[in-house]
């Protein structure tokens, strides 16, 4: 045990792991998988519920390839709802028992499927209390996402406009309802099955992208776009739809697909290029800022996820529930598309 550390009171405990790239098929639920010991700042959390994100499914197909393949098995899985079942000697704001949810940093190795999952403690916060484990695990780590680029990159303020390319989505829809519990006037494109469920969310339009053309319908002019669609058509339409001064962001960005391609030592700077070449091609043509977002794990915002969660400002709506041993019918129900909206795993 390293100095400093807290050991486990649990030595393992179950995980699906990845050990290969591929479909659902290679998913394995192991019942005795190691537990670390816990690093000052961690918290071992007993996991009652984790939430399927668009990550995960793309992360056992491959994506990431060139950063995660030396380092295989991974866990999969960043949400998480549940208990906390062990503190690291550094943690002050959580207490064994409390309940917590949280979610973990886009690259993490050892995720949250399974019974005892390990985060730091900016990466939780207390459960709102008004939400169960399902509830509460299908909201972090959409909304820490939509958070860092209306918050930390936009930095969007009352009365402002914001289009949100995606509001279907988890993570457009948790923008929709910052936005709108910030002051903002929000647009959105989604399929028609969404439309109502944006207005009821606060969305003052809300344009049918399979039916109608967005910029004949979009009249007005953004302080911020973001983008979770991320194709080039919708980065133009993003692009040309917002004022001068405004802030373009994107969920897609070049970094993981251009290492995966080319390899990290190629990739990495070649997409650091790609970002910095098209930071000022639309500075100059545009007059607006252009980012690539990723989620990160930020504490101050993860309360205020939970303040808007506690309020009914802030929901992210489950579809369907799965258990943990059903990880992979889970895991191919949404690589089909049979279940659009968001899938949560229960752990009993």
């Amino acid at each position: 045990m390293k100095v400093g550390s807290i050991r486990c009171y649990v030595s393992s405990c179950r995980a699906v792991l990845l050990p290969r790239f591929g479909g659902p098929e290679v998913l394995q639920l192991r019942p005795d998988v190691p537990v670390p010991d816990l690093k000052p700042n961690e918290v071992l959390v007993r996991a009652r519920a984790v939430s399927i994100n668009p990550l995960d499914t793309r992360m056992r197909s491959g994506y990431g390839r060139s950063i995660f393949e030396p380092l295989l098995p991974l866990i999969l899985g960043r949400d998480v709802s549940g208990e906390v079942a062990a503190v690291g000697a550094s943690v002050k704001s959580l207490t064994v028992g409390q309940e917590v949810f949280g979610a973990l940093h886009p690259t993490a190795l050892r995720g949250t499927y399974t019974d005892y999952a390990i985060l730091t403690e900016d990466e939780l916060s207390p459960k709102p209390a008004s939400l169960t484990h399902v509830e509460a695990s299908a909201i972090p780590f959409a909304a820490l996402t939509a958070w860092r680029a209306l918050k930390s990159t936009a930095r969007i303020t009352e009365g402002q406009r914001l289009l949100v390319i995606g509001g279907g989505g988890a993570v457009g829809f948790s923008a929709i309802q910052i936005a709108v519990a910030a002051g903002c006037h929000v647009t959105t494109t989604c399929g028609n099955q969404s439309i109502n469920r944006l207005i009821a969310a606060g969305a003052e339009q809300a344009v049918d992208y399979t039916s109608e053309d967005i910029e004949s319908v979009i009249k007005e002019k953004f302080d911020a776009v973001l983008d979770t669609i991320g194709v080039p058509e919708t980065e133009r339409i993003g692009i040309n739809l917002l004022n001068r001064g405004g802030h373009y962001m994107t969920l897609q960005g070049e970094a993981a697909a251009l290492s995966d391609r080319y390899g990290l030592p190629i990739g990495l700077p070649a997409a650091t290029a790609v970002l910095f070449k098209k930071r000022i091609q639309y500075k100059f043509s545009h007059g607006i800022e252009y980012s690539w977002i990723y989620m990160r794990a930020d504490s101050e915002g993860l309360h205020e996820i939970r303040r808007l969660s506690e309020a009914g400002k802030l929901s992210i709506p489950v579809e369907k529930t799965f258990s943990i041993t059903q990880v992979r019918e889970a895991h191919e129900a949404k690589d089909k598309k049979q279940i659009l909206g968001k899938v949560v795993l229960e752990l009993d």
